[in-house]
C-alpha cells in the first residue's frame, strides 16, 4: 500500500508512544484515525489535538485484553468509515520480575495486551476488510524481546515471541487466498517510551510492582532495562520505519538494525545445539 491519502487506519494504544507517533504519520499522509486506548485522558487529549488540526480522528476508550471492547473498537471503525486500510495492533505492557516469582495475575495481565489483544485485533477486523476486497496492511507491534531473550523478562519474552508467529502465520494464510493485505511484524529494541511504566495502567487486583522485592540480579536487570528505554530512540523513528516498511511490503521491522547480529548467534544457538548466548541487550 503506498497511495494513504483518505484511506482508514486504527491504532491500538494510539495516546501515545509508538502508537501516537505511527497516528501522527498515519495523519500526515492524509488517513482517517480511529485512535484506542485504555487511558481515557489521554486518549481524549489526543483527539483534541487532532480535531484542533483539522485531521478526522475518532477514538474508543479500550482494553484490548477483553474481546468485546475490541469487537466495539471495529463496529465504531466501521460504521463511521466503512472500512479499515491500517491494522495497528500495538497496544502493550512489560513486566519485570524472574519466572519463578510471577503470578499468575502477572501472565493474564501481560499476555492479555501484548498477545490477546492482537489476537483480538485480528479477529475483529481482518474478515470485514477481506470482504471489501481492498488494498490493506496489518501492523503487529512485538518487540525485538520477540526475537531475542532477556533475563527478567519471561512474560514479556513470551508474549512477543508468540506475537512473531502469529504475525508470521498470519502471512502464510493471506499469502495462499492471494489476499491483498499485507503483513508485518514490529521488533523494536529501545525506544523511549513509558513502557517500563505499564503498572499504571494494570486494573485493579493482584500483582507486584515493577522493583518491590527484587533480589539484587533482578534489580539490576530492570535497572538496566529502565536507563536503555529512558535513552532509546525517539517514537517517530519508529513510525518511520513503520511507513517505510508498509510502502515496501515488508514483513520485519527492525528498528536497530546492529540487533541482527544478536539474531544470528540465537539462531546459530539452536543450530548448534548450545547453550542460548546472553548478549544485545544488556
Amino acid at each position: 500500500m503506498r497511495d494513504f491519502t483518505g484511506k482508514v487506519a486504527v491504532v491500538t494504544g494510539g495516546a501515545e508512544g509508538i502508537g501516537r507517533a505511527i497516528a501522527e504519520r498515519a495523519a500526515a499522509a492524509g488517513m482517517k484515525l480511529v485512535l484506542a486506548d485504555i487511558d481515557r485522558a489521554r486518549l481524549d487529549a489526543a483527539l483534541a489535538d487532532f480535531a484542533g488540526r483539522g485531521i478526522e480522528a475518532i477514538g474508543l476508550e479500550t482494553d484490548v485484553s477483553k474481546a468485546d471492547q475490541v469487537d466495539a473498537l471495529a463496529a465504531l471503525a466501521f460504521e463511521r468509515f466503512g472500512n479499515v486500510h491500517l491494522l495497528v495492533n500495538n497496544a502493550g505492557v512489560a513486566h519485570n520480575r524472574p519466572v519463578w516469582e510471577t503470578t499468575q495475575a502477572d501472565w493474564d495481565w501481560v499476555m492479555g495486551v501484548n498477545l490477546y489483544g492482537v489476537i483480538n485485533g485480528l479477529r475483529s477486523f481482518i474478515p470485514t476488510m477481506l470482504k471489501h476486497g481492498e488494498e490493506g496492511h496489518i501492523v503487529n507491534t512485538a518487540s525485538m524481546a520477540g526475537l531475542l531473550s532477556q533475563p527478567g523478562l519471561a512474560i514479556y519474552n513470551a508474549s512477543k515471541h508468540a506475537v512473531v508467529t502469529v504475525s508470521e502465520g498470519l502471512h502464510h494464510d493471506l499469502t495462499l487466498r492471494q489476499s491483498k493485505l499485507r503483513v508485518s511484524v514490529l521488533c523494536p529494541a529501545w525506544v523511549k517510551t513509558r513502557i517500563h511504566q505499564s503498572e499504571r495502567n494494570r486494573p485493579a487486583g493482584p500483582g507486584t510492582s515493577p522493583f518491590d522485592g527484587l533480589d539484587p540480579v533482578a534489580s539490576k536487570v530492570g535497572h538496566a532495562i529502565m536507563n536503555a528505554v529512558e535513552n532509546g530512540i525517539p517514537v517517530e523513528d519508529v513510525a518511520n520505519c513503520v511507513f517505510d516498511a508498509i510502502a515496501a511490503q515488508r514483513f520485519y521491522i527492525l528498528t536497530h538494525p546492529a540487533y541482527k547480529d544478536a539474531i544470528k548467534v540465537r539462531m546459530e544457538d539452536i543450530l548448534e545445539d548450545r547453550p542460548p548466548t546472553l548478549r544485545a541487550a544488556l
